[in-house]
């Protein structure tokens, strides 16, 4: 997979495609400053140009949130190109979803990464990362989706293996970056949804 090369995140910059430059510098950004900085060059997602723009200026919550919400756009079109390559199901699609998190999590699971957590069945995994745990995922979510529909992949063992594949490659890359290992990173102690909760109370008060 060229783009995870060495060079790849720098030969990512360059490039014309949106998602892919987006997740790419964002990754790099995110494990090598803390999250400090955003890709800004050309950049508008959803009406959210000032909130990238003044990016450096966030809280850790706040850039949970942002992340959290291109996470959640993202999936969707994920789940679409997976439904294309033979993912119909939604059992198969939580198969598919848990090679993604093994290929990134170094053989953890969902239900291994929601123990480690301390979650309940009912919580989501997404909502109780912090920005750096976040951006890896929004990594490995936006180039298993454009590698699925760029090689026009079909079947749904090959989806499930390109996602392995895929979240294998960003694991890769965080270690040459020298990252820390998205199972090692800390829990946030509030998640998203209680995060959304305090701001909706503060903008009722």
């Amino acid at each position: 997979m060229q783009i995870l090369h060495k060079s790849g995140i720098a030969r990512l910059k360059a490039t014309d495609s949106f998602i892919r430059g987006l997740s790419a510098e964002l990754l790099h950004k995110v494990l090598e400053r803390g999250g400090h900085r955003l890709f800004k060059r050309g950049v508008r997602t959803h009406g959210q140009q000032e909130l990238i723009d003044h990016y450096d200026e966030l809280s850790e919550e706040q850039k949970r949130l942002a992340i959290r919400k291109e996470m959640k756009e993202h999936n969707k079109s994920l789940a679409e190109a997976a439904q294309k390559a033979g993912v119909i199901k939604s059992y198969d699609f939580a198969i598919f979803q848990n090679c993604g998190y093994q290929g990134l999590y170094g053989g953890l699971g969902v239900k291994e990464i929601r123990e480690r957590k301390g979650l309940k069945k009912n919580e989501q995994i997404l909502d109780h990362m912090g920005s750096t745990e976040l951006a890896a995922n929004l990594f490995r979510a936006t180039q298993t989706d454009e590698k699925l529909r760029r090689e026009n992949i079909r079947g749904k063992e090959k989806a499930n293996q390109t996602h392995y594949e895929v979240g294998r490659k960003v694991r890769q890359t965080i270690a040459e970056l020298g990252g820390t290992m998205p199972e090692d990173l800390p829990t946030p102690e509030k998640s998203i949804r209680q995060i959304e909760s305090e701001q909706k109370k503060r903008l009722k008060g």
